[in-house]
């Protein structure tokens, strides 16, 4: 018998015994059930009722939506699939914020942030930072404020009391576990948890796509930064979010076409450069064979690029792919539908919200929905011209159900809107506040649509330092 084959018997025949020893009960696969599929048995799970708000995504809005809950007087839970916090900022490799001249959060973020000396540029806006800091940051100022935090944990179910919801269950090396609150809060990126909660949401430009390309980055480390300055992207205040032509014809001379168009470096410490040079496109993020097939595509496409920029010599030689993220970067997963639906016609006018959580001045930037689109622009903003526009409290509160908000791109609004809101100064400021929503609504025993925004705004005031 080949040894694989063996291995292979010999492995199930020890998870059947280990069944028998732990008490497992095994079962026909189709036992009770219909030809192709399988019927799990019901059990009881633990209940853990400890948290007066629940947070369900680590991103950018996540750990915000957390930490400000937390400082408002919060009991807070944080849920994170990944194995560190920041979502998109370091589980995805992002090393680069975009509309991040807002107050609050931000510029604690970014003072803290230079203090470690882990951030390159001037000003508020473009900066490139060091994402393994930033990971440590944010564990730090999640525990200083008393967020329990649990990673390598997915939601995955909702349960609702009529429209209230009032119960997750998370999936985990712990198994599956059922955790109850008040008040729950989205920040998936791609709406998980209010999909499974019953709200109705759109992926895409459609119903259901085609989506913004995905992107996978990667850390490299090159021989001399400085020999290569002109094919940097600028940073801070002032640079340009596009990259510099020296680095398109250093690619074509390196004889590789990037699937994204306008190929880029971004400065992190010393010799350590970020790429961005890829686009997945017409991938669904919600479902998991596509991202897994991106995924892979992605990383081959990174190497083949840098394999390319190797061969050139002079200051190309060695460059190495120090780091490939864990999660590739997504721009359109769901958006819930809440009790406000931002729509391309608020950023044209400029619209001004009475209840407010940020002002957004990022354009819109759809990036090429195909490699044929791409070939004509990288991206554009589909004719529409922006104004500064608000993002109100009420675009974070889940229509369909009570007593869950969400913050970051899964928030109600249309393809156009999204596409200038998502980026992570914007979803920063939303999840502050979600957090201090979701700590008043606790407060006043109610849900947080009922919670006047004129009770939230010194909430936030107080979290701030």
């Amino acid at each position: 018998m080949p040894p694989r084959r063996q291995f292979l018997q010999t492995s199930l025949a020890t998870a059947a015994t280990l069944g028998t020893l732990t008490g497992r009960r095994t079962f026909a696969a189709n036992a009770g059930s219909k030809p192709g599929f399988v019927r799990e048995d019901a059990r009881e799970l633990p209940l853990i009722n400890d948290a007066d708000v629940i947070v369900c995504g680590a991103g950018p809005a996540g750990v915000t939506a957390a930490i400000s809950a937390a400082r408002a007087g919060a009991k807070v839970r944080l849920f994170e699939v990944h194995g560190a916090l920041g979502g998109v900022w370091t589980s995805s490799l992002l090393g680069y914020l975009l509309d991040f001249d807002k107050p609050g959060f931000n510029v604690e973020l970014v003072r803290r942030l230079r203090e470690r000396d882990a951030i390159n540029g001037g000003g508020m806006n473009g900066l490139s930072y060091q994402p393994e800091e930033m990971k440590l940051l944010l564990e730090e100022l999640c525990s200083a404020a008393g967020v329990k935090v649990q990673l390598h944990t997915r939601a995955a179910a909702a349960y609702r009391e009529g429209r209230s919801l009032t119960t997750i269950v998370t999936e985990s090396k712990s198994g599956r576990q059922a955790w109850k609150a008040p008040v729950f809060i989205d920040t998936t990126g791609d709406g998980d948890l209010g999909a499974q909660a019953g709200c109705e949401f759109e992926i895409g430009r459609e119903k259901a796509c085609p989506c913004q390309p995905m992107t996978m980055y990667a850390l490299l480390v090159v021989k001399d930064v400085a020999q290569i300055a002109d094919c940097m992207h600028g940073t801070g205040d002032g640079g340009r979010h596009v990259g510099p032509k020296a680095f398109q014809d250093t690619l074509k001379r390196a004889g590789v076409t990037p699937s994204y168009g306008h190929a880029c470096l971004f400065p992190i410490q010393g010799n350590l450069v970020l790429l961005m040079a890829n686009h997945e496109y017409g991938i669904n993020a919600t479902d998991a064979a596509q991202v897994t097939e991106a995924t892979l595509r992605a990383r081959g496409e990174i190497h083949q690029v840098v394999r390319g920029l190797r061969k050139l010599g002079g200051p190309w030689d060695g460059v190495q792919v120090a780091a490939t993220p864990e999660q590739i970067g997504v721009r359109d997963g769901r958006r819930i539908k809440g009790r406000y639906v931002m729509t391309s016609g608020d950023l044209v006018k400029g619209t001004v919200q009475a209840d407010a959580v940020v002002r957004a001045t990022f354009p819109v930037d759809i990036h090429a929905l195909s490699a044929e689109d791409n070939k004509r622009s990288a991206y554009s903003n589909a004719g529409v011209k922006t104004k500064p526009y608000d993002i109100p409290l009420r675009a974070l509160i889940a229509r369909d159900v009570d007593g869950l908000m969400m913050a970051g791109r899964c928030i109600s609004g249309d393809f156009i809107a999204h596409a200038s809101y998502r980026v992570t100064g914007n979803a920063v400021a939303m999840g502050e506040a979600a957090g201090a929503t979701a700590a008043v609504a606790v407060k006043n025993k109610t849900s947080p649509h009922d919670v006047p925004w004129s009770e939230v705004k010194p909430v936030i005031a107080k979290v701030r330092e």
